[in-house]
């Protein structure tokens, strides 16, 4: 996509300083910056490769004062980094195919509710009374169970696997491969020693802006609904297990897992391969450093928890300077 100097400075709000028409077809780092690509200046500690890039265009900070001579032309913008995101998501939008499309080796029930400018890829089927909002695209080989409702905006990448009566949102992500209302982890101990499932009869409810990683799976609760809120983000590779409440806006970096009936509030924030256990309750804007492990309620809103079991950060640091100090002895 080929776009100008003024252009992105109307897209951005930001100042142009240099050419105008200078243009630019893809992005890159600072440091790898060529002609005909786009690169921007946020960190001061990149601010050396800023006179030395052979970039065609620049994003920089509008207070940003350079010490040389700089050859790309600058926009000046608020806030470089949050410029970068916005150029980023206005590129996607317009790549979206945004056009009615049936794949020839698709298989769509009659029943099925299509709205316009949907996308839909070979090899997927919608099953029936299924619900899809205008302008979402479904690629190929993905899998939707009967009596879905899909909102519209989303994007459903090749091999998911939604079952029946799940719900979700508008404007949702779900990368490669994720599983959204698979059974829960439910078995119930029987006198000979033996296990007897627990049938799960639940759903799955996602909210709007959400994103979903490669290979992460969602269980369906036994009954009622496991809830992922607005504006949730998670990475590849996780485990929300049934009946589990994400509060809106929390964010759950890879590997991480949470156990059956655990209720996570708003703005929360996860580390890497971090562990919740079951049936506990974790504050609004809780942050879990990577690793660690919440093994009990957390009360209070605001805490930072480092370790296993995790506790509060100061405490951990402490108790880890004393453990170094025994080492040494």
């Amino acid at each position: 996509m080929k776009l100008t100097a003024k252009e992105l400075a109307a897209i951005l709000e930001g100042t142009v300083e240099g050419n105008p028409q200078e243009t630019v077809t893809s992005f890159a780092r600072i440091e790898n910056g060529k002609s005909g690509q786009l690169c921007f200046f946020a960190n001061p500690k990149y601010e050396h490769y800023v006179y030395t890039s052979k970039a065609s265009i620049l994003l920089v900070n509008a207070d940003f004062h350079p010490r040389q001579e700089i050859t790309p032309t600058l926009i000046r913008v608020k806030d470089a980094y949050s410029a970068v995101a916005q150029l980023l998501s206005y590129v996607s939008e317009q790549k979206k195919k945004y056009r009615r499309h049936r794949g020839f080796l698709s298989r769509i029930a009659f029943s099925a509710k299509i709205g316009k400018r949907v996308w839909i890829g070979d090899f997927t089927r919608i099953g029936a009374k299924c619900r899809i909002g205008e302008r979402t695209i479904i690629h190929d080989n993905v899998s939707v169970g009967d009596g879905t409702v899909i909102g519209s905006g989303c994007i459903i990448y090749p091999g998911v696997r939604i079952y029946p009566g799940m719900v979700i949102g508008d404007n949702v992500i779900l990368h490669a491969n994720c599983v959204i209302g698979s059974d829960g982890f439910g078995n119930a101990p029987q006198e000979d020693g033996s296990w007897k499932k627990i049938e799960h009869l639940g759903n799955v409810i996602i909210g709007n802006d959400v994103e979903i990683g490669a290979n992460t799976t969602v269980d369906r609760a036994e009954m009622e609904s496991t809830v992922i809120g607005n504006g949730v983000k998670i990475d590849n590779l996780c485990q929300i297990a049934h009946n589990v409440y994400l509060g809106d806006n929390t964010v759950m970096a890879a590997q991480s897992g949470v156990a059956g009936s655990a209720h996570i509030g708003r703005n929360c924030i996860f580390g890497g391969q971090t562990g919740v256990s079951g049936h506990i309750k974790i504050a609004d804007r809780t942050t879990v450093g990577g690793r660690s492990g919440v093994i009990g309620n957390v009360r209070r809103s605001g805490e930072v928890l480092v370790g296993f079991p995790a506790i509060d950060h100061k405490v951990y640091m402490r108790a880890y300077a004393k453990f170094k100090q025994s080492g040494q002895e």
